[in-house]
């Protein structure tokens, strides 16, 4: 019989957090491909006689394994390949200064400045840097064998059979993950139109979000593999007009939700056989049998759904037509890549991330320089890991980069002291490797399990020291989270201030705008859907931001748990704005200037107001207008936000 903890015991929200594992479905494939890609390496290194050299290929593999995450293969290249070419830059640096004191202090700090700059490029940019400082710091505290090149390129292959593995059915299955992303945003609007006039608290919140999340992967796959495609193939182009075409569907359902009665199983059913359609690659006729629709928000549902059945059943598109590219071809690599730079350069916050990745690197060398510590370059290893604030919050990271190690340790413990050396290693890892793709959806500390064993099993291979890796492995850790905690997290004044209320601030400034482009007189049409696109990503964004921001220790999640009415209030302008537009555009009388005009003021103030506090405050709400205006409704949520009033300090 279950008994609830003693008051006293019960432990509290943010470790919890910290602690829940994340669902996620077992990615087979990745858990075969780091089975077979870490172990071969060593099985080879066995076999010639060279196990050390097998022992390094295989701590390549290991960080591919750690980037292979895309769906479609092209996005596969960029996120192993590219991470590989810094790596095998890090491990030449590193090595180059083993040994030679305070000069291997001093390069490793630079490296690490350059690494934390230019990790705040992008997702590829933040592994890519990730892995520079990490094989610098391996390079520079482990001596690596054979001649300087061959490190490099032991620890680049592993990296690249990862790559070779996971590109093995392309030519099976090419574009298959992009249409099966695009068929799935199809059912996930199936699922928000269902929502629709939900009176289960937070079902049609919740059905958005997920809307908006596979909005943001199926365009990301889409417009990244066609910016690195020579031309524009039908295949591309068809699948970019079914993700626009569903664009008008996604907007009519803030409208169908703000009339209050849910829709006809019909219509979610009808999005669902799209769905169906997308998937298989369907052209023939699509009977929706939707209907017959009785005001401007059915007649608005009715109408996008019959537009995208058009779309997804049409035999041919041409690819060279622009008209309904709403969200525009994407610039070229190389522009993207000197912005980016341009970027990193002038951006205060890369250079403040620079700066704190680089203090505390600084310092775990000069303290391993200077105190005896076994194995010291693990110090600076934790750090790497744990000082990534793109990955989620540094003081979680820490505490489960700490627990996760402890975790990791009893599984080494059993293996460094019952498993021999030698050809043993082959089975050892064949069962190990695959953990590390299948805990890595579950949270850091379960993927920091799943590492910590398989790093202390290469590390034997090289050093032949047994259990002796354990303590050492332990006191390391605690000692990086510790500087990462002090040096790299309390001593910064932002560590303690939640920056959601910074980002909602963004927010509702663009939805002022946004407000304006949706009933202003010229304004293009796909560039108010990229608007709208644009401001329901920044959104998503707000509530990932809001989600870190819980798992931080009072008072910094307490405040953040604070901004969470407010969160919701902004996503409910931002989706009153679009149902106001849809109804506009199928009947309604469209508001006047001056209406418009008041309600974003009052935006415009609801958001310098944010930028000014670090609390929630009470603010004046005498928003008023024409009663039966189609704004009428953004109105009340404008004045719905703008009342709410900061909860009182513990």
């Amino acid at each position: 019989m279950s008994r609830e903890f003693p008051v006293g015991l019960t432990p509290p929200d943010w470790l919890v957090r910290n602690l829940q594992p994340q669902q996620a479905p077992a990615n087979r494939p990745a858990m075969a491909r780091a089975a077979v890609a870490m172990t071969l390496p060593l099985l080879i290194g066995l076999a010639a006689g060279q196990p050390t050299y097998g022992a390094l290929a295989s701590m390549g593999a290991l960080s591919g394994v750690i980037g292979d995450t895309a769906d479609a293969y092209r996005m596969r290249i960029l996120n192993i390949a590219i991470p590989q070419l810094f790596g095998a830059v890090g491990i030449t640096l590193g090595s180059a200064v083993y040994g030679q004191g305070w000069q291997a202090v001093a390069a490793v700090t630079g490296v690490a400045l350059v690494s934390g700059m230019i990790s705040t490029i992008g997702a590829v940019a933040s592994v890519s840097g990730l892995l520079l400082l990490l094989n610098s710091v391996v390079g520079a505290g482990l001596p690596m064998p054979g001649p300087w090149w061959l490190a490099p390129v032991l620890m680049s292959g592993g990296g690249l059979l990862v790559l070779l593995l996971a590109l093995l059915a392309w030519p099976l299955r090419s574009g298959v993950p992009e249409r099966t992303a695009v068929a799935a945003t199809y059912r996930t609007v199936a699922d928000l139109l269902a929502a629709c006039g939900s009176e289960v608290p937070g079902a049609y919140e919740d059905a958005r979000h997920t809307v908006t999340q596979s909005l943001n992967q199926s365009y990301d796959l889409v417009l990244a593999r066609r910016a690195r495609h020579h031309g524009r193939s039908p295949e591309l182009t068809r699948l970019l007009a079914q993700l626009n075409a569903i664009t008008p569907v996604v907007e009519s359902a803030p409208a169908a939700h703000l009339y209050g009665k849910p829709l006809p199983t019909e219509i979610p059913a009808a999005a669902r056989h799209l769905a169906r359609a997308v998937d298989t690659g369907f052209t023939g006729p699509i009977d929706l049998r939707l209907p017959t629709p009785g005001s401007e928000t059915g007649r608005a549902v009715d109408h996008a759904l019959r537009h995208a059945a058009e779309v997804v059943s049409a035999p041919d598109i041409d690819p060279r037509g622009t008209d309904d590219d709403r969200l525009g071809r994407p610039a070229h690599l190389g522009v993207r890549a000197a912005r980016a730079a341009r970027n990193v350069a002038l951006s205060a916050a890369s250079w403040r991330y620079g700066l704190r990745l680089a203090l505390c690197i600084g310092l775990a060398q000069v303290l391993v320089s200077t105190v005896p510590v076994p194995r010291s370059y693990w110090v600076a290893l934790t750090i790497t890991f744990v000082l990534k604030p793109d990955f989620g919050s540094v003081f979680s990271r820490a505490l489960m980069r700490a627990l996760g190690t402890v975790a990791g340790l009893v599984v080494a413990a059993a293996v460094l002291s019952q498993v021999p050396r030698g050809w043993w290693d082959v089975p050892v890892m064949l069962v190990l490797a695959p953990l590390i793709p299948a805990l890595t959806p579950r949270g850091y500390g379960y993927q920091t399990a799943a590492i910590t064993p398989v790093i202390l099993l290469l590390s034997d291979i090289l050093n032949h020291q047994g259990t002796g890796l354990l303590l050492p492995r332990l006191v390391d850790s605690l000692i990086g989270c510790g500087i990462a905690l002090v040096a790299g997290y309390l001593l910064w004044p932002e560590s303690w201030h939640t920056r959601v209320g910074d980002k909602l601030a963004d927010a509702v400034a663009d939805t002022a705008r946004y407000v304006d482009a949706a009933f202003g007189p010229d304004v293009d049409p796909a560039a108010r859907a990229r608007m709208r696109r644009r401001l329901y990503r920044d959104l998503s964004v707000v509530r990932t931001e809001f989600q870190r921001a819980l798992t931080e220790p009072p008072p910094t999640g307490r405040r953040a748990a604070a901004w969470w009415p407010l969160v919701v209030a902004v996503e409910r302008i931002v989706d009153a704005t679009t149902a106001a537009r849809v109804r506009v555009k199928h009947g309604a009388e469209p508001p006047s200037q001056p209406e418009v005009a008041r309600v974003t003021l009052q935006l415009r103030e609801l958001a310098e107001g944010l930028r000014d506090t670090e609390v929630l405050y009470p603010v004046r709400t005498d928003l008023t207008g024409p009663s039966g205006s189609v704004l009428e409704p953004l109105r009340q949520e404008v004045a719905a936000a703008r009342a709410i009033t900061s909860p009182q300090p513990a």
